[in-house]
């Protein structure tokens, strides 16, 4: 049976993964210059100075916060949970579509990922560092974090492992751990690339030892692919295990707008949805600033933006669910809470929140915006701010509320509050200048796999 000829138009119209033209010496000349270039750019030094201010600004309101305390931030009775907690799980949520593209789209052979898997990856591990110091921030006496973990000590001091917040620290220290691993692994055939090709005897001697001897053999190449699949294999169930644990944070409480089996599954569908797009806010500048077009296609964009589509549709779904059974399960103090949310003093923060996670996204059905990059890219920007005001809004206003109307109060964050959370974005950037400026931002021998691919589609063509 003689296929649909409008199939093969579909699929010739549809963008490449990545453009015509290349070969594999001009692919790894491309990707490794960014590194190995000798001529500097002015953008990166602009960049990079303007995010290790913010970073210098945190470490001054760190060192303010210890000397003093947590009296410094907005946090009182009865909203304990403050900007700390919110950042905590909105940077946790930003690194899962790093540990997707990477595990699970690499386990789905989706060579679509090929461009930007490594700096995917890389933005997970940026983003669980800055997650894991809220917690620690948190504590009032950070020194004594220490005690959340369980050492042999003589005061027969454990954990109270029953606690989802001990449940945090090991979620998110394994997830931490296993998306370094995955990270590097990945990077050794490019390390080992960058030590061949360095100039000057300490790039060969700094590369040289992080490729830890990496020579190209088919017994390493074995090696390589089966590390890779097993890490993949072990990422891939903690996109959903750690994110669940961050909402059993809220769910297993008792308190009126947590207490919902909801939370595990739209925590983690929200999770990706904000990850791609910090991924799309991340991949759009340094296609066009490094002139990576031709690798960074309009394929790889239109994917991200029907991926958050559709999670977004999840989350919305969650939103709805969450306002249904408030109102279907007769408990007062579930729909005084829904209520309180959408007309109670923080309303325009949850309408805010509907308008932006919910109605805005909706413009990518369009397959016109889904191609035109400034849409995308406001688009993603929008999502990552409307995930902020998810967090703040499912921890301030069910706090602000208790069971005794005498406590209630109204929640303000201090300019210590905010300049901890511009802080937190000046290091996850400070890292990231870094990362792209002595590290492949692309996988430098994957995009030789797609090129070698490409070169045998297009002969088998002409055959």
């Amino acid at each position: 049976m003689d296929s649909d000829p409008l199939d093969g138009a579909a699929e010739i119209s549809q963008p490449p993964v990545i453009e015509p033209g290349y070969t594999i010496s001009t692919v790894t000349d491309k990707i490794a210059s960014i590194v190995l270039g000798q001529r500097r750019r002015p953008g990166w030094f602009l960049g990079f100075a303007v995010a290790f201010l913010l970073l210098m600004m945190l470490l001054y309101a760190v060192t303010v916060l210890f000397a003093i305390g947590v009296g410094i931030w907005g946090v009182m009775i009865p909203v304990g949970w403050g900007f700390a907690i919110i950042n905590f799980v909105w940077w946790i949520g930003i690194g899962h579509a790093g540990t997707l593209i990477s595990a699970i789209l690499l386990l789905l052979h989706q060579k679509w990922r090929t461009s930007i898997n490594r700096t995917a990856e890389a933005m997970t591990i940026f983003a669980v560092m800055c997650a894991g110091m809220f917690p620690v921030l948190h504590l009032g006496r950070p020194w004594l974090a220490y005690w959340l973990f369980p050492y042999p000590n003589t005061m027969w001091y454990w954990p109270q492992f029953r606690s989802p917040l001990v449940w945090d620290v090991f979620a998110v220290s394994t997830y931490f751990t296993v998306s370094l691993l995955f990270w590097f692994v990945g990077l050794i055939p490019d390390l080992a690339t960058l030590r061949d090709r360095s100039r000057t005897r300490a790039k060969q001697i700094i590369y040289g030892f992080l490729a830890m001897g990496w020579r190209g053999s088919a017994v390493h190449w074995k090696r390589y692919e089966t590390a890779s699949l097993l890490l993949a294999g072990l990422a891939t169930p903690l996109v959903i295990s750690v994110h669940t644990i961050v909402s059993f944070d809220f769910a297993i409480s008792i308190l009126p707008g947590w207490h919902t089996t909801i939370f595990p599954p739209y925590f983690v569908a929200g999770a990706i949805y904000s990850g791609f797009a910090m991924v799309l806010c991340l991949a759009i500048p340094l296609r066009k600033f490094y002139g990576l077009e031709d690798f960074i296609t309009m394929r790889h964009l239109e994917n991200m933006g029907k991926i958050m589509l559709a999670t977004g549709l999840i989350v919305a779904y969650g939103y709805m669910m969450e306002a249904f059974m408030a109102f279907y399960s007769a408990d007062i103090y579930d729909k005084y809470a829904t209520l309180n949310r959408m007309a109670g003093p923080y309303a325009a923060a949850y309408w805010s929140l509907i308008a932006i996670n919910v109605v805005i996204p909706q413009v990518l059905w369009s397959k016109r915006v889904r191609s035109s990059v400034p849409a995308l890219f406001a688009v993603g920007l929008a999502v990552n701010c409307g995930m902020w005001l998810e967090r703040f809004v499912i921890v301030v206003i069910s706090l602000s509320r208790d069971f005794v109307p005498s406590i209630w109060r109204m929640y303000g964050p201090t300019r210590w509050d905010w300049m901890t959370f511009a802080g937190s974005i000046g290091l996850f950037l400070t890292l990231l200048y870094l990362f792209i400026r002595y590290m492949p931002m692309i996988s430098i021998f994957e995009m030789r796999t797609l090129v070698t691919e490409t070169q045998g589609e297009s002969q088998g063509e002409r055959k």
